[in-house]
């Protein structure tokens, strides 16, 4: 079965298991949100890429920019030599530049862009240096691994005049589209409350990946990989499982929430951090030495709207993003948008009317019925209007609209500033597990504190 027709089956699946089907069995299609360049590309007009990091994320984005048109990758780096050998068998080129060190590829001038896809402990030193060398930048989520690398990652995305684009990718999707589409044209008036839920249940969905099988300090550089954290001997679990710590991820909230608070951000036209984050959780289930919790439960403040997040990896749940305001409910998984309205008015006599005596509520009710009842045919419709689309994380669209910006230098979604003000979000709750009490956003000072400013 081929890539597209792969989709296809699990988009029909889960439209089916989801309830996204209408009584007639059919959904509206969205098309695929892949812009068209805006010229023909030509064999001297590609765009020439790099990519850093070609672990499990990295050769997923290696693959996916391969199949679009006008671009070619000329450069790989990673510091364990197995994935040397991968680069060159997706790209087909035996011949590609590999290296341990990215400096490589920054110093390269027919390299016009870099890929970026390593542990969170490296994307600021890895981003700064790329665009400081007038490379544009796409850089895995979540942008950063701190705070005050945050900034410093959009102060070089500025000064340096670059197009940087964070890898939260369902913000390019068709579906994320329609939803700020219909978001935005009122669907549901003004958004009330958010809830944003993801759960897995399986060793892999916990990151309890097998490390390389030939792994071993003659082919991984392991002091460079530790870059600034602590010194610890060769450990092969750290290096493939790199989430579950502290020092190198940003557990579930920057692997899992980043791209819940991506979408929303883009649906509801939201480019903030929230004001206030409260998280609880623990590590109940993946007791293998990790530091960073299995289950962690947020509640946000973004401007007075209330937003809750469940994150967990010790029970299967749908993942969906549900908006709710006075006018409906949108409702957005993976394949699909499941829009309810409501008209947010009574459809009947309020039933306090049975506190009156006998005549009081029959003369009641008769007035209710003259006043609010439709005329006869005129009876207002009432129903869902169902969205079916290719799966929101297909990373196509949005390694597409990054290379469109480079070409165009036009303005792209999810910048350094978007990708900025996500991250800050999963820091917040990072940091209020680990406070064990609701943090604050203290814009003047742009850190994290323990009380409102």
């Amino acid at each position: 079965m081929d890539e597209f027709s792969r989709r296809r089956f699990l988009q029909a699946g889960a439209i089916a298991a989801g309830g996204l089907l209408t009584p007639s069995g059919k959904a509206m299609m969205l098309e695929p949100r892949i812009p068209p360049m805006t010229k023909a590309v030509g064999p001297n007009d590609r765009l020439r890429f790099g990519i850093v990091g070609v672990g499990m994320e990295g050769s997923g984005v290696l693959s996916n920019a391969l199949t679009l048109s006008g671009v070619e990758c000329v450069g790989a780096a990673d510091l364990y030599d197995g994935r040397h050998t991968l680069a060159k068998e997706i790209t087909g080129n035996p011949n590609l530049e590999t290296t341990r060190d990215y400096r490589r590829l920054l110093d390269r001038k027919d390299i016009d862009c870099i890929l970026v896809a390593v542990p969170d402990f490296w994307h600021e030193q890895v981003l700064v240096d790329a665009c400081q060398a007038g490379k544009d930048v796409y850089c895995e989520k979540p942008m950063s691994h701190t705070v005050a690398e945050g900034f410093e990652m959009v102060k070089a995305a500025h000064s340096n005049n670059r197009v940087v684009q964070v890898g939260a990718q369902r913000v390019s999707s068709a579906l994320c589209a329609k939803a700020h589409e219909m978001y935005d044209g009122g669907a549901i008036g003004d958004v009330t409350m958010v809830e944003l839920t993801l759960g897995r249940n399986d060793p892999t969905g916990a990151w309890e990946y097998p490390p390389p099988p030939d792994l071993s300090p003659a082919n991984l550089a392991w002091d460079t990989w530790l870059k600034d954290t602590p010194k610890i001997p060769f450990n092969p679990d750290r290096f493939a499982r790199w989430r579950c710590w502290r020092a190198y991820g940003t557990g579930v909230a920057g692997d899992l929430m980043v791209h819940l608070i991506s979408a929303m951000m883009f649906t509801l036209g939201w480019n903030e951090p929230p004001r206030s984050a409260l998280s609880l959780g623990g590590i109940y289930r993946w007791k293998d030495g990790r530091d960073m919790p299995d289950l962690q439960p947020v509640l946000f403040d973004y401007h007075g709207i209330p937003v809750y997040i469940r994150l967990g990896l010790s029970t299967e749940t749908l993942e969906r993003a549900t908006y709710m305001g006075p006018k409906g409910i949108l409702d957005t998984t993976e394949f699909g948008i499941h829009y309810t309205p409501q008209a947010g008015v009574d459809t009947a006599p309020c039933y306090y009317d049975s506190s009156y005596p006998a005549k009081m509520r029959a003369e009641y009710v008769s007035e209710w019925h003259e006043k609010h009842d439709p005329p006869p045919g005129k009876e207002p419709l009432t129903g869902q209007t169902i969205y079916a689309g290719d799966d929101w994380d297909d990373l196509r669209p949005h390694l597409w609209t990054f290379f469109d910006a480079v070409r165009t230098r036009k303005p792209n979604v999810e910048d350094a500033v978007f990708g900025n003000h996500a991250a800050i979000a999963c820091h917040m709750a990072n940091q209020s597990y680990f406070r064990k009490r609701q943090v604050f956003w203290d814009a003047g000072s742009q850190t994290i504190t323990d009380a409102p400013q």
